[in-house]
């Protein structure tokens, strides 16, 4: 197991478990203070939508990008009180979160 850690440094920050909320969630290893970088939603970008697509708009340009989410952050459940937030596909928390509670987003706020 170490040496999955050290080939995925974000599994070193992160893992995925068992939801209350849904399905399967995504759960801080570690404790993130308010405005501490998460992770980057990583995968390939798509035109489709899907299960762990995240879409979100390009500032600049105001296009819709697609990506399908092939990292520990396809797990983020939805919130209507996040403790986390995207910046572009980089993930930030909102608030102070503790170790072993799930890392939540709004859907909608990307939208």
């Amino acid at each position: 197991m170490r040496l999955h850690h050290a080939l995925d440094p974000l599994r070193c920050r992160l893992y995925a478990a068992r939801s209350p909320i849904h399905g399967q969630g995504c759960f801080a290893r570690v404790r993130f203070a308010a405005g501490d970088y998460i992770g980057t939603f990583e995968g390939v970008e798509v035109d489709e939508d899907g299960p762990h697509v995240l879409w979100l708009y390009a500032v600049e340009t105001g296009v819709l990008i697609g990506r399908r989410g092939n990292n520990l952050l396809r797990w983020l459940n939805h919130s209507d009180r996040p403790n986390a937030e995207f910046d572009g596909f980089d993930l930030y928390a909102r608030r102070t979160i503790a170790v072993d509670e799930e890392i939540s987003i709004d859907y909608a706020a990307g939208s």
